[in-house]
């Protein structure tokens, strides 16, 4: 069921910079969803009782809705619209968020979690499409700058704000929060967002969507818990959606668009960069509270450095890769951030100075901002209009997909380490509770788990490699590159049929 807010065009075309700051505000919303809940893992898990394997599964559960529903989106992007979609990706963003707040036990909330996960699986990717749409010649790298800011404010408001919520008042404060950021969203973008000039009404792949959304479920349910069976079949399914995307006429995501080297070289890096500092971020502010005592608002302002750092940079490099060639700038990014985290590992005990921590998250923080969008601009560059839905949703699957499996890895990889360390730790609200004597070994664990994150990160330079390290000024115009697949490119909202198709009007 399709929800249609406000969907009148306006008389006369907004912007490209008004498009791209809408779809900013709506990225807000689920930024500061995201940050808020890493802060209040720790708090949830005392008032669920939950231990560190279970408690994962707040952010897991939203992932799942996530990468169930992005695959659809590409198709609905051409059958209904993306205002349309856009609107009704708000709609139910903001609803599930609603029933969180409502939650009853760790399971309800979860529950509610991956409903808010479907609404937050379309926004993303569909708010992408907008952008790379409104994109002028040469602006592709100016605007997804833009797509920069909810990394940048979102972060520094959410920790702080999440802290305040959880002292001040109640857990369920964290969910109500969206309520009024999305509907002053909703409103802006009925208003402003221009109406797609025409849609296609292409029937839907529907076994690409069942093997697509059914293997990723089951791929993430394995490797979080859920058992080697369910992962091997999740597996066996993403392959058979391979084999009938490039068999059909009409598929669901047009991935050969990923054989491209640009966009293949800008999928893994961001695979390998987004697991790790996704992941990082689940378990660092539970150092905060469980080694050094902190509550949520100390918690949320000692991540300020980092997400700072990561903002700043990406806004600056994310412009810098319209000018100068994005290979360098995003190599560079994938050096520092892993030794960001080795700085970190050499420093973290159980009594470490704030100062030497935030210093060293920062400088990771400074290499991710370097990572991320950048990669994520350099490989959509010189997309056509109809080739942005698939490549957006593609690279949203990847991206989230890797979140989840960062996060459940490094999660397991600190259970592990705890219970090696303190067996009698069966769950968050013990380690809470733990002696001063017992602290350097909680430590020590953390510093391990932190091993694993910065080998993580190192694994994203070598795709970086191959990201264009030679100056190509970026245009609307699709151009098969060297050493990519030598067959035409595949449009995607008009059906995906076979043969070049001309570049989409602009909007």
């Amino acid at each position: 069921m399709t929800v249609v807010l406000g969907t009148a065009a306006p008389r006369v075309a907004a912007r490209p910079v008004t498009v791209a700051l809408v779809v900013v505000l709506n990225m807000m919303m689920v930024v500061l969803d995201t940050t808020i809940v890493h802060i209040a893992v720790g708090t949830l898990a005392l008032e669920f009782h939950a231990t560190m394997t279970n408690i994962q599964w707040v952010t897991t559960g939203y992932i799942l809705g996530l990468v169930t529903v992005i695959p659809i989106t590409a198709w609905a992007v051409g059958r209904f619209g993306t205002k349309r979609l856009y609107l009704t990706a708000i709609v139910l963003f903001v609803a599930g968020s609603v029933l969180c707040a409502c939650a009853w036990d760790m399971w309800s909330l979860v529950a509610f979690r991956v409903l808010q996960g479907l609404g937050g699986g379309m926004l993303l990717p569909v708010g992408m499409t907008i952008v790379l749409r409104a994109a002028g010649e040469g602006e592709n790298g100016r605007l997804m700058s833009f797509l920069g800011i909810p990394p940048l404010i979102g972060p520094l408001i959410g920790p702080v704000l999440g802290g305040v919520l959880i002292d001040a008042t109640s857990w369920r404060w964290i969910f109500l929060i969206n309520v009024p950021v999305g509907l002053v969203g909703a409103l802006l973008a009925g208003r402003l967002l221009p109406t797609d000039p025409g849609r296609t009404r292409r029937s839907l792949d529907w076994i690409g969507l069942l093997l697509l959304s059914s293997g990723l479920a089951l791929l993430i349910f394995g490797l979080t818990g859920g058992g080697f069976a369910a992962a091997i079949l999740g597996g066996g399914l993403g392959a058979g959606f391979v084999v009938r995307s490039v068999t059909t006429d009409q598929p669901l995501i047009e991935v050969r668009l990923f054989c491209r080297r640009r966009l293949a070289a800008s999928a893994l890096t961001v695979t390998f960069a987004a697991a790790a500092y996704f992941g990082s971020m689940v378990v660092l502010p539970l150092y905060y509270q469980t080694v050094r005592g902190e509550d949520a608002l100390t918690t949320g302002l000692l991540n300020v450095p980092q997400v700072l750092a990561t903002g700043i940079t990406m806004q600056v490099a994310t412009r810098l890769v319209d000018r100068v060639p994005p290979g360098r700038v995003i190599a560079l990014g994938t050096i520092l951030a892993p030794i960001g985290v080795l700085l970190f590992i050499a420093l973290v005990s159980a009594d470490t100075p704030y100062w030497q921590l935030m210093a060293a998250t920062a400088v990771m923080g400074c290499g991710i901002g370097m990572t991320l969008m950048p990669a994520t601009a350099a490989g959509t560059r010189g997309l056509t209009h109809d080739e942005a839905p698939s490549a957006s949703t593609g690279l949203m699957i990847i991206q989230q997909v890797a979140i989840a499996l960062g996060t459940a890895v490094i999660s397991a990889r600190l259970a592990n380490s705890v219970n090696e360390r303190l067996p009698q730790i069966q769950d968050l609200e013990q380690a809470f509770l733990l002696p001063a004597s017992s602290l350097p070994d909680l430590a020590d664990a953390f510093r391990c788990t932190y091993v694993w994150v910065a080998v993580i990160l190192a694994l994203a330079f070598l795709p970086a490699l191959f990201l264009s390290r030679r100056h190509q000024p970026a245009t609307r115009r699709h151009v098969v590159a060297s050493g990519t697949c030598s067959s035409p490119s595949y449009s995607t909202s008009s059906g995906g049929v076979r043969g070049a198709q001309p570049g989409g009007p602009k909007m």
